[in-house]
């Protein structure tokens, strides 16, 4: 350490270094400004690129997949057309045969009613005799005219009865008792009378109408039978369905070629025309971000220079300055007042100069 032989000079030069020292961190923290909006910039350009390769392949793979899709939703359309052209002629087609394979049973029904009611209007029976309701009430045989009967005997000697009593609001039973024997009476009674005046005087001929009514009831089975075995029937070739077949076959299969060739012209834009869009995009601002990161890697290198001078400076003031003087009093204006404590000859050495200024700023 070396010893201090003129404090005027010694701490002139302190001051000149510690205000070099100032001015160093001040042009530290200008670079670190200007470095950390310059690298913003860059990230923002970077960014904007980005931004600009993405939206511009979006869009174009949009463009191309809408394009494809246009043409698939077209041959959608068409081949759903077709379809529904195929299937009504086909129910067109079922339909005929339907009638084709029926027809002599159709025909025979129709004969037999004729004969029916010409057995009827020979016999003077009432025409009413001549209907389904009649025989479902008096001869019934078949599963659904056995159904129909008892449906109507509990809809008019259970629920109507029953129905009316609680319209009346009737709270004895015996209201409810008197309108069922109100309707045994009525619509028995007549249902009975009905019955024995057209058997006793028509029995016969109801008895052959009944057996001609099971040949029809036999010919509309037959008739149901058939119609569903043809409906159920996979066989279409009988139904001359072949240009259709065809037709769809050709729209289904140019459906498959677009769908083929929008795949290639994806697979392409993903691994070819991609990459040649952000290369377009990317030379048009490569010489401006190019510049842009010299510039930041130039200001990058300054301050690691500049901070290391730094570090040499205040190691200098350390070594030259901090041994003999306080870290408090490595200030300039503190500098000033101890070199005119020095100079008026108030301290002897710096010790006591410091001491003196600690004392005239303490009272």
């Amino acid at each position: 350490m070396d010893v201090i032989t003129d404090y005027g000079t010694f701490l002139r030069e302190a001051k000149t270094a510690v205000l070099e020292l100032r001015d160093m961190q001040q042009q530290e923290q200008q670079l670190l400004k200007r470095l950390k909006q310059d690298q913003k910039q860059l990230e923002t350009d970077k960014k904007a690129v980005e931004d600009r390769i993405s939206q511009t392949t979006k869009k174009r793979l949009g463009e191309i997949t809408a394009s494809y899709d246009k043409e698939l939703g077209k041959g959608q359309d068409q081949l759903k057309k077709v379809r529904s052209k195929r299937e009504k002629a086909k129910n067109q087609g079922v339909k005929e045969r339907i009638i084709d394979e029926t027809s002599d049973l159709r025909d025979d029904n129709r004969r037999i009613r004729l004969q029916i009611k010409t057995i009827f209007q020979q016999n003077h029976v009432p025409g009413i005799c001549d209907t389904n309701l009649y025989y479902t009430l008096y001869f019934p045989r078949h599963f659904g005219e056995i159904l129909k009967l008892f449906a109507a005997i509990v809809l008019v000697f259970l629920l109507l009865p029953y129905g009316i009593y609680w319209v009346l609001k009737k709270p004895d039973v015996i209201y409810l008792v008197g309108i069922y024997f109100a309707f045994i009476l009525v619509f028995g009674g007549a249902y009975v009378l009905w019955g024995n005046k057209t058997r006793d005087r028509y029995g016969k001929v109801l008895k052959e109408g009944r057996l001609l009514r099971d040949e029809i009831h036999a010919n509309t089975r037959k008739i149901k039978v058939i119609t569903r075995n043809i409906r159920r029937d996979r066989n279409e070739t009988i139904y001359d369905l072949q240009k259709y077949d065809d037709e769809i076959a050709q729209i289904e299969q140019d459906l498959s070629q677009t769908v083929s060739k929008k795949k290639e012209a994806l697979n392409a834009f993903e691994t070819v025309t991609k990459n040649i869009i952000a290369d377009e995009i990317h030379a048009g601002t490569q010489e401006k971000i190019a510049q842009q990161a010299v510039k930041c890697r130039d200001e990058e290198r300054e301050l690691l220079e500049l901070q290391g001078a730094l570090k040499k400076k205040n190691l200098f003031i350390t070594d030259h300055y901090g041994a003999y003087l306080s870290r408090e009093f490595l200030e300039p204006d503190k500098l000033d007042a101890l070199a005119g404590i020095m100079t008026n000859g108030t301290a002897a050495n710096l010790s006591e100069a410091m001491q003196a200024y600690k004392k005239m700023n303490n009272a």
